[in-house]
């Protein structure tokens, strides 16, 4: 018994030929680029005679996967020009397709630690390409280590979101080969301060406005046009809680998580017209080195944030992105709110 797929290159016709055994076939199987095994067992389960027929979906772009039983009419749902013919046990089926690498190329900042490390792993699990962003070049180096170790194909960008020169300088230095980014995470975010308004720290204002939103937006501005031009892409904003109602001492930083939201809502409708989708992700107590950075590195004090709850990790939040990323091209997650359990809205937190 045998079965083979042969693939061509662009738009050309691809063939499976092999002996039936049974009635009902899917054809071809075998993945054609890597990474694609693991996104087919996510899929559809691990790849067996018993159950190859399930995996007949016209959403996996990049696979060829039709039903036909030869004891009944052939279904095709991209039926255009094909061909089909049975000699006893023996069939052969083409289709012209146009083949799409299933690895995605995938642009995070602040990827060095919480929800941004968090979808660097995810993704390059899933077989995607990552170009990993953030302003300390030595853990960007362990990161780029640990993941190429695994596998995974890495690329980093030492850069501050903020530096609007560097990160131009950056994007448009990318290798030939990394160019076309299908998945912008815009991650890099912080929050400064727990003080009330008028109290306030106006550096801490200045970094929090220029990360969290005039960082986002740079580089909305230097990949998105990319995406429009070649008809495919996804931009996941990493908004938070925070943007949905202010909480005692949030102020700016809830102010800026709005403006995400703003951001994200005001693109999605800009690239309406476009098969490119927006998600905001709106985290809510995830527990990473956010709160040590917003107490100015107070250990202790932004410990206690947690006392009482399991919260959320940044691999949680990682999941829901990748998620999203994969979903059926007709499928766009406009917006996800992801909570701890015992926690019900930005300042509502039961601690047990």
């Amino acid at each position: 018994m045998g079965r083979r797929a042969s693939l061509g290159n662009g738009l050309g016709w691809v063939s499976c030929l092999g002996w039936v055994p049974c009635s009902t076939l899917v054809a071809p199987v075998t993945p054609f680029r890597r990474g694609c095994q693991p996104f087919i067992q996510r899929r559809c389960g691990t790849l067996t005679p018993s159950n190859w027929k399930i995996l007949c979906s016209d959403d996996l772009e990049g696979f060829l996967c039709f039903v036909f039983d030869l004891n009944k009419k052939l279904t095709l749902k991209k039926e255009k020009e094909s061909s089909f013919f049975s000699l006893n046990r023996f069939f052969a089926l083409s289709l012209p397709i146009k083949i799409i690498d299933m690895n995605k190329i995938v642009l995070i900042t602040g990827a060095t630690s919480g929800i941004g490390l968090g979808c660097a792993k995810k993704f390059t699990e899933n077989g995607d390409k990552v170009i990993l962003t953030g302003r300390n070049e030595q853990r960007l180096a362990e990161i780029e280590r640990e993941l190429k170790e695994k596998g995974a194909q890495v690329l980093t960008l030492a850069f501050d979101v903020r530096n609007r020169e560097k990160a131009m300088e950056k994007v448009a230095g990318l290798p030939e080969e990394w160019r076309e980014i299908d998945v912008l995470v815009n991650n890099a975010g912080l929050a400064l301060g727990l003080e009330p308004e008028y109290e306030g720290d106006l550096d801490d204002w200045e970094t929090m406005i220029d990360t969290n939103i005039k960082g986002l937006l740079l580089m909305t501005r230097l990949v998105v046009p990319g995406m429009v031009e070649r008809g495919r892409g996804h931009i996941i904003n990493v908004g938070s809680v925070a943007g949905d109602a202010a909480y005692a001492g949030g102020n700016v930083y809830c102010a800026t998580k709005a403006a995400v939201k703003a951001l994200t809502d005001g693109l999605r409708i800009d690239v309406a017209d476009t098969p490119i989708r927006v998600t905001n992700l709106k985290p809510g107590l995830v527990e990473t080195n956010f709160s040590n950075i917003r107490f100015h590195g107070d250990t202790d004090r932004a410990a206690k944030l947690y006392t009482g709850i399991k919260p959320l990790t940044g691999d949680d939040i990682a999941d829901v992105a990748v998620f999203a990323a994969n979903a059926p091209a007709h499928v766009q997650i406009a917006e996800v709110l992801i909570l701890a359990t015992h926690q019900a809205s930005g300042s509502v937190i039961v601690r047990k």
